[in-house]
């Protein structure tokens, strides 16, 4: 009987070791996000170990125990940051639920919870029965945002959901219900249970207990008009999402390449260079408008907007590729020699031609964006 019982709690020591490395696994593969659903994960993870999930469905971990894990691989790769852009995603929610106040916004998901790490957008419910005085209240806070509609079909019933996805200093996806959902318990994919949620009184109430030391008129009053040069950096930068790299670069889309110049630059030796790091993220702009000649028509469009040294790095990045290939001509070539900004030029044609890899974490354009807004006002850091 004794040797029976040690069995078994050997067993059992194994079986928890085993659990807590799919968690583990689980964890990180939902971080990187190269997966995004927590039954495509665990599974993933347990077949790394060798377990046939369908087989041994308790040995796999709950959404939650994952969940956890998350934030916990967050707290590791961001650090003290990741507190800080809380702070930020919920300021920011603040300020935009005030101004959603007559569709009775609900703030939920991770920026509430507390569990968001990089990439993370905010999650807010809007109630109303028609979606037109939404987009209406968005374009006149100088919002972008796009719709979407998704159709869902479970238990044989077809339901089809608005989305907004909204674009300022932080992403944000609306969720657009009909008025008589307005106390309707959702219930959590992760849990199971009724989904955490805060209405406007409730963030209210939150934020100014838990960030008390800090001035919340003024730090909603930085989000009542965004700079007009940012409006036009991000519509430029959003149609790079749709334009594909081809042979050149592997790694996908345009815009997937230029955030990747950007953390490029900003990891090594230009993290406080704001006119060089524009010019890293906005360097292929030209492509969404003319791609024959996207580095002149890139710089004319951001003409006014940006200083003569990031148009000039805009401009000639695409010389400087022929520069080192040496078949760019005489003349050219010593015009861009003789240029004050030479050096800068070839150190974003580095960054330019490694930045083309497939899987890397980059940030998101709001976040980007963001960043170098507070680089203007001094508050950025490396």
């Amino acid at each position: 009987m004794k040797e029976k019982n040690q069995s078994k709690y050997r067993k059992a020591r194994r079986d928890s070791k085993l659990r807590r490395i799919i968690t583990l696994e689980a964890a990180k593969m939902m971080y990187e996000r190269t997966e995004t659903e927590y039954f495509t994960a665990k599974r993933k993870a347990a077949r790394k170990m060798g377990i046939d999930s369908r087989y041994h469905p308790s040995d796999l971990p709950s959404n939650c125990e994952i969940r956890d894990e998350i934030l916990k691989v967050a707290d590791l790769y961001e650090g003290e940051e990741r507190q800080r852009k809380l702070q930020e995603m919920r300021f920011y929610a603040l300020w935009l639920m005030r101004q959603l106040v007559a569709f009775a916004p609900k703030l939920i998901g991770s920026v509430w919870t507390g569990h968001i790490r990089k990439g993370s957008d905010i999650d807010i419910h809007v109630f109303s029965d028609s979606l037109s005085p939404i987009t209406q209240t968005l374009d006149n806070n100088g919002l972008q945002h796009h719709v979407e509609k998704k159709r869902v079909v479970k238990h044989n019933v077809e339901r089809q959901f608005t989305h907004l996805h909204v674009h300022g200093r932080f992403e944000v996806e609306l969720t657009l219900y009909t008025c008589d959902y307005i106390h309707y318990n959702f219930k959590s994919s992760i849990t199971g249970k009724a989904i955490e949620k805060a209405t406007l009184k409730e963030l209210e109430e939150y934020v100014r207990e838990e960030y008390g030391e800090v001035d919340i008129s003024s730090e909603l009053d930085k989000y009542v008009s965004e700079t007009e040069c940012y409006e036009m950096f991000q519509m430029l930068l959003l149609p790079l999402e749709n334009i594909k790299g081809g042979t050149m670069h592997p790694e996908g889309d345009t815009l997937y390449h230029s955030l990747q110049v950007f953390e490029l630059a900003r990891r090594e030796g230009h993290g406080y260079d704001i006119e060089f790091l524009q010019a890293a993220l906005l360097h292929d702009v030209g492509k969404g408008i003319d791609p024959r000649d996207h580095a002149e028509v890139g710089a004319d469009a951001l003409a006014g907007f940006v200083t003569p040294r990031t148009e000039f790095l805009i401009r000639h990045h695409s010389e400087a590729l022929l520069y080192k290939q040496g078949t760019l001509g005489h003349k050219k070539s010593v015009e861009l020699r003789h240029s004050e900004y030479f050096e800068d030029l070839m150190a974003l044609r580095e960054f330019d031609n490694r930045g083309r890899q497939r899987g890397i974490i980059v940030d998101t354009v709001a976040e980007a964006l963001a960043y170098l807004k507070k680089l203007e006002s001094g508050f950025a850091e490396k």
